[in-house]
């Protein structure tokens, strides 16, 4: 008899613990989660291939003149080791330093050239982000979606959201 209590007690501990578990498993199935590939974003929507073209366009100008600079200097540089053996010593020291002091200010002119693009770039990508995740929202609220993950050390492509993204943000409904 006692025997039998203790089985009929475990059985009624056990239908109670799988009645509190029935609404567990199925909010865990109702559960919709997403990933979104922001590499892909910055590659495929319209916004950020209309960013990269006015960025070109933006720096094209400063780019050429920091290769022809570049060029130049590399120019400068081989003529004088041609004529260093045929030029006194105060020439070649007065040439070297000139030589020195062009390559310091094409080192500068490019790295700040480099610091204005990765700023501009940065100001750009960050509107394209910024566009993106209004989308992403939308379509999350759209299709009842708990969470949209944009990083992910892996991701089953069926969770996979970009294209929907990047159709809303090109136009395409």
């Amino acid at each position: 008899m006692k025997h039998l209590t203790r089985h009929i007690t475990l059985v009624a501990a056990l239908v109670g613990a799988l009645s509190l578990a029935a609404p567990l498993a199925a909010q865990a199935q109702s559960f919709k989660a997403g990933f979104v590939n922001t590499d892909r974003i910055f590659r495929e929507a319209d916004g950020a291939k209309a960013a990269q073209t006015k960025l070109e366009q933006e720096f094209s100008r400063r780019e050429k003149e920091l290769v022809d600079q570049g060029n130049a200097l590399k120019s400068a540089t081989e003529k004088f080791e041609r004529d260093a053996p045929t030029m006194s010593e105060n020439q070649r020291n007065t040439r070297q330093r000139q030589l020195v002091e062009q390559d310091r200010d094409f080192q500068r002119k490019r790295r700040e050239f480099q610091e204005d693009l990765n700023a501009r770039k940065n100001e750009e990508l960050s509107q394209v982000l910024d566009h993106a995740n209004k989308v992403v929202k939308q379509v999350a609220e759209a299709e009842n979606y708990d969470v949209i993950l944009q990083e992910a050390v892996y991701i089953n492509p069926k969770h996979d959201i970009t294209d929907k993204v990047l159709k809303a943000m090109n136009g395409g409904k």
